[in-house]
Order: structure tokens, then C-alpha cells, then sequence
């Protein structure tokens, strides 16, 4: 048919029906699920636009992850439908997902700890009998990667020598080695710097660009308005809502969430705090090839007060919670804690710090904070086992430990609320739920607390921040870690800079603004020294 001009130079398509729209990239109809006496999904439709960013966002235990570990294969679905690009599929394993072009990050890493990173991203996916043709071509194509995408990481190393951030980055290679045309992410920002998460969006708006779909579960509302085209919320293993992302707001979706307004903000800090209960002298550690971990540093936490602790992942903060908490032994300084010394010459095991009423709520939480086998029951009590309370004459008490499982599931609303769930089969923000309730649960006199809301749901982050705020009023002196700035300047009363391994200097929270943490953060602040900047915690700002 010819084309009908208007004028001299326009050009009018004829007139008659539009060409088709592209089918869908994935189309989910009546997707339900359940795992003994509990439903994880409830009759879950939802279609993702191929070639965008789709987000989906919850409440921990909501069904999000349930949903697209469905999509990938880790789960059968009850029943329902899956469709992609338009044509109905079995999806019954991942290998059926990665041949339909499905691929998934998954918010805990599913690596092999003593394989190198070039292992584990070619695993599965060898080209052949001949393994130096495999290894050449993931090489090659680890290397490419690398430098399109600024994800570097070393293919020789070995995934237990790497930090949470490099793993996060192993677990995006392995997708993107696969040349996903769907790729799934499922909290893929919990455990990145601010600014490897910016990096991941380049690389996420420079996929779509190329016509690859995405779609993003996250619980930080401010990267679902940032990235996303469209957001769909789940509740309670329902989808309750699906929004335009530039139709709604930060303020919708929390509410959509969590089925309520939420409250703004924790109840006031103190005025007056006690007397030092943790004190840090000129406190080192070095790592087993002779690096300075922890270089000469020294704070102290006084009772009734929280100390944040900022810096980009990976300046030591890992390791100073390790070695307050007992898990490493130190190279050189002291600690004191509720006056017992604790030093080279006298050391202290993790059971005996416990003793001396310090408790400690890792960064890692399935590394460190629960074993992924155990009962929710039995990861209620990791740590305190030995307590009579939990201990007949000769063996372990079960109805005890069952009851005060029960009565931290229902204080801390961990769910669901079954004692005898898998620890591993639980949501990050439960697990997480559960591990603070332990520790909380413990009345501690000191409280150290790693990343305590990665991986949270807001309206957990909300009840979260408030227990470490009620634990605050009560006397504990808290040191908590963060990465994330809006969490260390809601709950801190003091703010210690962490960089190379020391403290670049303490900001007092009423002069504390994201602009001076960022430049101390990267130790680019005024007096910064090319050494490190000061150490111990003298005021910079």
C-alpha cells in the first residue's frame, strides 16, 4: 500500500490496524504455592513487559522470592501457569529456565565456596569434554565482562577468600555469562556500596537498552522509583497491586506493603548516657599475609547510646565485629568490656564474651548468625545452648526450647510463626528477625550489630530500628555497623568513620550530613592525611 504524504514533506503511515504488540516477556496466571500449612502464594497472576525493568516489592515473607524461585525452577508451583514470550512452558528444573533465557541472582549465594570465581561461573555451563576450552572461553569472557560492566573480580580467587560485595558481583557474572534474555534479581543491592549499586543500575538500564527484561525484588523503595518502569506488591502471598512506577510514590508503596501507614522515625535519643561499658585501645589486627585489617584504633560505647559505625564495605568493620565479639583473635591492643580485659595475653572466646553479657548479631547472616539446617527452634538458641533453661538432667529440653522459639516468633513477629520451619527455608528479613530476638532476648549489657536491616522490608526496618532504639533506653551500649547512611544517621548518637582499616574521625549526629560522611568515607575530608587520616576517635568535624 502506498504511503499518503500531507503536505510537501510529511509522511502519513496508511490508515489501518496498528501492528500487534510484542507479547509479553513472562505472563504468571493463578501461580499458587504452599509448603505444609503455610501459603506462600495465593493465586499470583502478573505480566512483565519485555524489554523493561519490572519490580516486585513486599514484606519479607510476602511470597516474592517463592514466586520467582517458581519462574526458575527451584520450585514446582501447585498450580498455574507460566508463560514466556507469549508460548506456555514447563519449567520444572533451572537448566529448563536458563534454556528459555531465564536467569537468576539470588539474594544468598549459590557458590561453591572452595571453587575459584572462574569455576563457579563456568559450572554448568562448559562448552565441551575438553575443560581448557571452557576455561579459555569463560576467561575470555570473564575478562569482556569485566570491562564492559566494571565487575571486577579476580577469576583465580577463591570464593571463601572474598567479601560479601565480590560475591554479589561473582553471582551477576554467572547470569550475564549465560546471556539471559529475562534476568532475575533478587536483592541485588543488599549487600553493594552506594556506589556499586549505581554501577548496577548502568548496567541494568544498558541491558534493557538491548532488549533484555528484568525484573528486580528489593525492599528499598528509593531503587524501585529510580530504575524500575513499572512495580508490582505483593502481601501476604497475595498481589495486591501493580502501579506505573512514575504514577506512584515511595509513600504508595509502603503503604500497599505493609497494609498501614507507617510511623515516622524512632523515639527520641537520650540526653545523658552512662559510663563506658565497651572501650577500644590502639586495638590491631593483621591478616595472615601481614596486612593491617584493624590499624591502631581505640573508641568507646557508653551505656545508653548507639555508635554507628560508616564506611564503604570492606575498610575493616567486618573484622573489628569479629574480633569485639571474640570470633579473631587480635595482634595487638585491648578491650575492655563491663571491666574484664580482654587482650593478646588474655584472650576471650565468642561463649565468653557472651558471659560477660555481649551479644552479637553478625553482618553475615547465614555465614554466621544461624545454621541454614537447623529448626528456627534450634537457631533460637545457637550460642545459649548450654543454659539450663534449655537442658534437662540429661538431654536437651524440646518443650522449653519450643516455647521460647514460640514467645521470640510472636515478640519480633518472625514469620511464619512455626518452630520447627527450616531456618534456611525463612526469608532474609525473618532469619534476620529471629537472630536479633536471640540476641535482644539476652537483656545484653553490650550489643554489636552488623548491617542490622540488609535485606529488610520497610515495615521490618521500622520495627527493627525501634527494638535497637527500646534496647538503647534500657542501658545497652550499642555499636552498629552500616553501610546504609540513612540507617546510621536515624539511630547513632555518634558517628566513627571507618577507612584502610582506621578511624578517619567521629562526627557528633547533630553535624552529621550524608556530604561530610561521604568525603570522610572515601577519606578525602579536610585534614585527611595520604597515610589514612587520624586515628583513634578524635573529632573531624
Amino acid at each position: 500500500m502506498p504511503m499518503r504524504h500531507d503536505g510537501d514533506d510529511a509522511v502519513v503511515p496508511p490508515e489501518g490496524p496498528s501492528p500487534p504488540a510484542p507479547p509479553a516477556a513472562i505472563e504468571l496466571r493463578g501461580i499458587n504455592k504452599s509448603f505444609g500449612a503455610v501459603r506462600a502464594n495465593r493465586d499470583v497472576s502478573m505480566t512483565v513487559r519485555a524489554g523493561t525493568i519490572h519490580g516486585i516489592v513486599g514484606e519479607n515473607g510476602a511470597g516474592k522470592s517463592t514466586l520467582m524461585s517458581i519462574l526458575y525452577g527451584f520450585y514446582g508451583a501447585d498450580s498455574g501457569e507460566i508463560r514466556v514470550a507469549g508460548k506456555p512452558v514447563h519449567i520444572a528444573s533451572s537448566h529448563d529456565a536458563i534454556a528459555a533465557g531465564i536467569g537468576m541472582v539470588h539474594q544468598h549465594f549459590m557458590l561453591v565456596d572452595n571453587f575459584t570465581v572462574l569455576e563457579n561461573v563456568m559450572m554448568g555451563a562448559e562448552s565441551g569434554p575438553l575443560l581448557r576450552e571452557s576455561i579459555e572461553k569463560a576467561h575470555g569472557e570473564l575478562t569482556r565482562l569485566a570491562t564492559e560492566y566494571g565487575l571486577h573480580v579476580d577469576p583465580g580467587a577463591v570464593i571463601s577468600d572474598l567479601p560479601v560485595g565480590a560475591l554479589q558481583r561473582v553471582e551477576i557474572l554467572k547470569a550475564l555469562y549465560r546471556d539471559a534474555r529475562i534476568l532475575i534479581l533478587d536483592e541485588p543491592t543488599g549487600v553493594l556500596t552506594p556506589q556499586e549499586a549505581e554501577q548496577l543500575f548502568r548496567i541494568l538500564s544498558a541491558l534493557k537498552e538491548r532488549g533484555v527484561t528484568v525484573i528486580m525484588i528489593t525492599h528499598k523503595l528509593g531503587e524501585v522509583m529510580a530504575i524500575t518502569d513499572t512495580v508490582s506488591v505483593m502481601r501476604r502471598g497475595r498481589m495486591v497491586a501493580e502501579r506505573a512506577t512514575a504514577e506512584t510514590s515511595t509513600e504508595e508503596l509502603a503503604e500497599l506493603m505493609v497494609g498501614r501507614k507507617l510511623k515516622a522515625g524512632v523515639s527520641p535519643r537520650a540526653e545523658t548516657v552512662g559510663a563506658p561499658a565497651l572501650a577500644v585501645e590502639r586495638l590491631c589486627l593483621r591478616d595472615r599475609y601481614g596486612v593491617a585489617r584493624i590499624d591502631d584504633i581505640g573508641f568507646e560505647v557508653r551505656a545508653g547510646e548507639i555508635v554507628g559505625i560508616a564506611g564503604v564495605s570492606g575498610n575493616g568493620q567486618s573484622e573489628l565485629l569479629e574480633v569485639l565479639s571474640g570470633i579473631t583473635p587480635m595482634t595487638a591492643g585491648r578491650i575492655v568490656v563491663e571491666g574484664r580485659e580482654v587482650s593478646v595475653a588474655k584472650p576471650a572466646r565468642p561463649d565468653e564474651m557472651r558471659g560477660l553479657r555481649l551479644a552479637h548479631v553478625p553482618e553475615d547472616r547465614q555465614r554466621r548468625g544461624l545454621v541454614t539446617a537447623f529448626t528456627a527452634r534450634e537457631s533460637s538458641i545457637l550460642g545459649y545452648q548450654r543454659d539450663p533453661a534449655y537442658n534437662g538432667r540429661l538431654f536437651t529440653d524440646y518443650d522449653a526450647v519450643d516455647g521460647h522459639c514460640r514467645d521470640l516468633m510472636e515478640r519480633f513477629d518472625v514469620r511464619p510463626p512455626l518452630p520447627g520451619i527450616i531456618s534456611g527455608k525463612m526469608s532474609g528479613g525473618n532469619q534476620q528477625k529471629l537472630i536479633l530476638a536471640r540476641e535482644i532476648d539476652r537483656d545484653p549489657k553490650v550489643l554489636l550489630v552488623g548491617q542490622p536491616t540488609r535485606g529488610v522490608d520497610i515495615g521490618a526496618i521500622e520495627f527493627i530500628h525501634q527494638q535497637l532504639a527500646d534496647l538503647r533506653d534500657r542501658g545497652c551500649a550499642i555499636l552498629m555497623v552500616s553501610v546504609e547512611l540513612d540507617e546510621i544517621m536515624a539511630l547513632s548518637d555518634r558517628i566513627l568513620v571507618m577507612f584502610e582499616g582506621r578511624i578517619v574521625g567521629e562526627v557528633a549526629i547533630k553535624d552529621a550530613d550524608t556530604s561530610t560522611l561521604g568525603l570522610m568515607m572515601a577519606n578525602a575530608h579536610e585534614g585527611a592525611s595520604a597515610r589514612g587520616g587520624t586515628s583513634g576517635a578524635e573529632p573531624v568535624a
